[in-house]
């Protein structure tokens, strides 16, 4: 761990010079308490870097949250081995020679989650989606909300993936069991809260006459009513995203039974955010706590560190270390901007990357190849401090978005 300086501690041995420089200028805000933690996975993002944990007394800077708030991941750990997936996954053939190929339960997926951005469900026709649909409209009720001021569609969008580095995976860990693994977040009605208070931070602060180092570090003072207005929208959008990727766990479930042919029990079941704000206690003191790429690391809670679409995730247990104010990453962490890894690698690049993984084969994920991230390896010996590793996957199935 580097002290880079009294509001700054930093874990990341992989650090470009503008990322070290943008968590510098966020440590400044003169309400930061007690420190800003940059996590081992830190990059560029937008006004706060992206793995940095925020905690902050009185006021909260919304694009620290981010925009895509409660993006996070869930993993259900299954009775299956390896040696029942049969001989078509190109692991330890055993005697289920009889099931269909990797490839159907791929496609069986991508039927049954809408993938892609601006990709939602037709209708509202499970119970599950139902019932989460329903709980999620009355704790809107509950905050004095609609949520269709944001997104009109936004209950469509419940079991959706989105783009980018959300995923689908079906994966194995170090003693042959089958894991299954997804990574979403709000999407478009939780990015739609987060623009639009981003926008009213900085007219208050516009408003206050207050100079900003940068206009996404525009905060909202506890007290104002947008302030609360905002707490209210973010913590919903925070079980929506919740519920997300529990919906479309469940679907997941369901087409690895159907294609295994038999019932799925959740031996494990971890579903944790990534980019997102609590009230906890640090240093003596209540704070607004912002994990914009980092896990809650307390002492005994379970997480996962997902790496790219090619490489090794971890499931993890918290060590509660203090300085890292109870956190640890979120993941990899980009290495190469998405327009650079384009120019940078190639289609046969990528493939080569994904020997032995069933995917797609789009060259629409040239961007997400695990060369245009940090090595999730050092992103790991980087949290030593953080966490203790409970299960190491490695994807033999991976769904994505384009």
């Amino acid at each position: 761990m580097e002290q880079v300086n009294k509001k700054l501690m930093n874990w990341a041995s992989i650090l470009e010079d503008n990322t070290r420089e943008q968590a510098v200028t966020a440590s400044t805000m003169p309400f930061i308490f007690p420190h800003i933690a940059l996590m081992p996975d830190a990059h560029l993002g937008m006004g706060a870097t992206v793995g940095s944990v925020i905690p902050t007394l009185g006021a909260i800077m919304p694009a620290a949250v981010g925009v895509d708030i409660g993006c996070g991941m869930i993993a259900v750990k299954t009775e299956y081995h390896e040696r029942e997936l049969g001989k078509d996954t190109g692991y330890n053939p055993g005697d289920r020679s009889t099931l269909q190929p990797l490839s159907t339960l791929r496609e069986s997926i991508e039927h049954a989650i809408p993938l892609s951005a601006g990709k939602y469900n037709h209708e509202v026709n499970r119970s599950h989606t139902r019932a989460r649909v329903e709980s999620l409209q009355a704790k809107a009720d509950q905050y004095g909300f609609d949520p269709a001021e944001y997104a009109g569609n936004w209950a469509l969008q419940l079991g959706t993936l989105g783009s980018g580095n959300h995923f689908i995976e079906v994966s194995l860990d170090e003693a042959g069991r089958v894991w299954l693994f997804l990574h979403s977040g709000s999407r478009g009605v939780g990015n739609k809260i987060a623009t639009k208070y981003i926008k009213i931070a900085q007219d208050q602060c516009a408003k206050r006459f207050i100079e900003l180092p940068h206009k996404d570090l525009a905060y909202l003072v506890e007290g104002d009513k947008e302030f609360w207005d905002y707490i209210k929208r973010m913590t919903w959008a925070q079980q929506f995203a919740f519920e997300n990727r529990a919906e479309m766990m469940d679907r997941v479930i369901e087409c690895f039974g159907q294609w295994i042919g038999g019932g799925v029990d959740r031996v494990e079941e971890i579903n944790c955010h990534h980019n997102y704000t609590v009230r906890e206690k640090h240093w003596g003191k209540e704070v607004w706590l912002s994990r914009k790429g980092a896990i809650n690391a307390e002492k005994g809670t379970w997480g996962l560190i997902p790496g790219s679409m090619g490489t090794a995730s971890y499931v993890v247990e918290g060590k509660g270390n203090a300085l890292s104010l109870n956190s640890s990453p979120h993941g990899a962490g980009r290495n190469y901007s998405r327009s650079a890894a384009r120019k940078t690698f190639t289609q046969e690049d990528l493939e080569k990357a994904m020997t032995g993984i069933e995917w797609s084969g789009s060259s629409e994920f040239i961007d997400e190849i695990p060369q245009a991230y940090k090595p999730i390896d050092v992103v790991m010996e980087d949290a030593v401090d953080l966490v203790e590793v409970r299960h190491t996957l490695r994807q033999i199935l991976n769904v994505k978005g384009d």
